[in-house]
């Protein structure tokens, strides 16, 4: 399993508008070969920051599968214009402790 994480950045004025983008949006994700799972947290002390989490079975899931796909695009349609800056996506796989 990978983890997708992904800080983001909405502009301001733009958050609820943002949320309710990302609920559609969601069906999308959740649609894709190798998802598992996803979750949204909002920031406590920074106005319109967010941490996006992403479980894929590999990384190839996420990076080719559904970077490259036809949903991908519809996925920056519905999101990317709220983003400033535009985020940076980092993977990591689990420590075995």
């Amino acid at each position: 399993m990978i983890l997708e994480a992904v800080m983001l950045q909405v502009k301001e004025g733009m958050e609820s508008k943002y949320e309710e983008a990302f609920r559609e949006a969601s069906k999308i994700i959740a649609s894709m070969n190798g998802y598992i799972s996803h979750e949204l947290q909002r920031c406590m002390e920074v106005k319109g920051k967010y941490l996006l989490l992403v479980q894929w079975e590999t990384l190839e899931d996420h990076t080719v599968g559904f970077r490259h796909s036809n949903e991908y695009q519809e996925w920056k349609k519905q999101l990317h214009h709220f983003y400033d800056p535009f985020p940076i996506v980092e993977h990591f796989s689990r420590v075995r402790l």
